[in-house]
């Protein structure tokens, strides 16, 4: 038999009407150069945004040396992965310029855009097109999705800080500089979007059943069986992987939904049939203010992983919160992140936002080291990501922008140098958007909002 066969890298598992991307085999067509060299996996850029800013004396790092042995409270979580890991101290944010009164307006809406808002139309969207969507314009050609957009929370914050428009609040993601591109809160939607499953009397996405049941992957297993005889066993490993994550996500999802059905019930004084008089009553878990918000969030980082995984997409931004309105009762208080971040040291305020924040980076490293341990190519899927974690402030209690809180996590493909602490590097937000995007191979014909160069201490070559 032929061993020099290869498969399309769009091929598909089909069963029960829907059609599930395959992960990256060693035996897709995308692996074969022509002529006979292996090509390298494409590279994939994804964003988690965080507002308010950090406790700084927790989060940067003591210095360079004590980076990868001694990380600070704040990025604990991501000691595993840290020599995956890149951080720089120095990149100063957008100006408020004439925005003084309008800081939560513009932590958000800068962030990927590195621009601000035209003042001369505060009323309307009307600033630039985000580095995530520069990046969906040139690689989205080949990918099923262009990009993909998260949030936690409905966008649909409503305040006037300066005159500006609602949307800034809420929004990083512009697909032009007149148009905000809206994020999917809603896990079951994501899924359906991600894998095409559709109600075949409608012809419409169907967010009521589930796109993957049981018995659909047992039909879609009796086409994998075929399939698994073909290929190596590097790449049956890989296709059971895949199938594993495909279904638990599903379960995850279907819990999430089971528990707040029971929670309604019992806020109606029913309790659930299958429930046991000695049962403790199960947990309300609202989205996206549920008292488990780390299951959701890491909910939408598996989805995450998936589109990056099947290469369904190659762009992903998720807003993990919006600035006002967010609160972690997981983490046992009720207090608004907001209002906790204006703490005037007091040590208790402080506390806690230490707390939000670490918490945040915990769901950041969860996605993050569950892409290190996925296999791909002659690495990881995590070797060929640059995920991007941050903040639009620095200090959430002054509004303070002059070095703005990010971490890198991946190698782009090896065009990025990681393993370090950069303590003192010159550039600001847009430097850093232009640098990534550049990482990622995505061609530029001029800087991303107030960029005036690449850091070339962040690349692999610098």
């Amino acid at each position: 038999m032929s061993t020099d066969s290869t498969i399309g890298r769009r091929s598909y598992l089909k069963g029960a009407g829907a059609a599930l991307a395959l992960p990256l085999l060693d035996a897709m067509g995308w692996a074969d150069s022509g002529s006979g060299k292996a090509l390298k996996p494409p590279v994939r850029l994804g964003f988690m945004y965080m507002p308010h800013g950090v406790i700084m004396d927790q989060f940067w790092p003591a210095d360079a040396h004590s980076f990868l042995t001694s990380p600070p409270p704040a990025i604990k979580s991501l000691q595993p992965v840290l020599d995956q890991c890149l951080m720089m101290k120095g990149i100063s944010g957008v100006s408020n310029g004439p925005y003084k009164g309008a800081p939560h307006a513009l932590e958000l809406s800068t962030w990927l855009t590195a621009a601000l808002p035209d003042p001369d139309r505060r009323d309307e969207i009307a600033i630039s097109i985000s580095a995530d969507q520069i990046a969906a314009n040139a690689l989205g050609a080949f990918t099923t999705l262009p990009s993909l957009e998260l949030a936690t929370m409905p966008q649909t914050w409503k305040e006037n800080q300066a005159g500006l428009n609602e949307a800034y609040y809420s929004h990083c993601s512009f697909r032009s500089p007149t148009q905000a591109v809206p994020a999917e809160i809603n896990p079951r939607n994501v899924l359906n979007r991600l894998f095409n499953t559709k109600d075949q009397d409608s012809g419409q996405v169907s967010s009521g059943i589930s796109p993957l049941d049981r018995s659909m992957l047992d039909l879609v297993l009796g086409g994998a069986r075929d399939l698994r005889r073909t290929l190596s066993p590097n790449d049956q490993q890989k296709l059971d992987e895949y199938l594993d994550s495909v279904r638990s996500v599903e379960r995850r999802i279907a819990a999430i939904e089971l528990r707040q059905k029971e929670a309604a019930l019992e806020k109606a004084g029913i309790r659930p049939s299958r429930s046991h008089k000695s049962d403790s009553p199960p947990i309300e878990v609202k989205i996206p203010e549920g008292d488990k918000r780390s299951e959701y969030m890491q909910v939408m980082c598996d989805l995450n992983v998936l589109a990056f995984q099947t290469d369904t997409t190659r762009v992903c931004t998720y807003i993990g919160s919006t600035p006002n309105g967010a609160s972690y009762p997981e983490l046992g208080f009720s207090d608004k992140h907001h209002s906790t971040t204006h703490h005037n040291n007091q040590p208790e305020k402080v506390r806690k936002v230490a707390a939000i924040t670490e918490f945040n980076i915990e769901q950041f490293a969860y996605m993050v080291k569950k892409m290190h341990r996925l296999r791909e190519g002659d690495g990881t899927l995590l070797d060929n990501c640059i995920m991007m974690w941050g903040s639009g402030l620095e200090d959430g209690n002054k509004h303070t922008r002059e070095n703005l809180p990010f971490i890198l996590a991946g190698r782009g493909g090896g065009s990025m140098n990681t393993g370090r602490f950069l303590p003192d590097v010159q550039g600001n937000q847009g430097d850093l958007l232009t640098t990534l995007l550049a990482c990622a191979g995505v061609p530029l014909d001029r800087p991303v909002g107030i960029a005036t160069k690449q850091i070339a201490e962040l690349s692999a070559k610098g």
